[in-house]
């Protein structure tokens, strides 16, 4: 009888029983050897291509880090300037309901209204 629990019957031990054939038989062919060789040495060109290019743009994102460095700080620059202009311009001001836009031009500022006597006045 046979048993069920038999590793030979397992399709994972029968696979790897053909590849353990297939590996001892070594390169097929008078061009085996020579094909193993230039695989070897194709694989190592590319690793060595790879690790080249990876230097080259590692090194050229380090230079690059000072320049956009420069224009993210002269942007930051500008924009704390556009906020001290707008903050000094009165912007939030309620003597007027009109605003400076960017272009010089005056904006309505939609809301609620309302007219207080001035105490200065009385």
């Amino acid at each position: 009888m046979f048993d069920p629990n038999d590793p030979r019957r397992n399709a994972a031990w029968q696979a790897a029983q053909q590849w353990r054939t297939r590996a001892s038989q070594g390169p097929r062919g008078p061009l085996g050897g020579l094909k193993l060789i230039l695989t070897w040495l194709l694989f190592g060109v590319l690793l060595i291509v790879g690790t080249v290019l990876g230097l080259f743009f590692l090194l050229l994102g380090w230079a690059m880090l000072p320049i956009v460095r420069y224009r993210m700080k002269k942007r930051l620059e500008q924009l704390r300037a556009e906020q001290a202009r707008d903050a000094g311009s009165g912007y939030h001001s309620h003597d007027s309901p009109f605003r400076e836009s960017r272009h010089g031009e005056q904006e309505l500022l939609v809301g609620e209204y309302e007219v207080r006597e001035d105490e200065r006045r009385k």
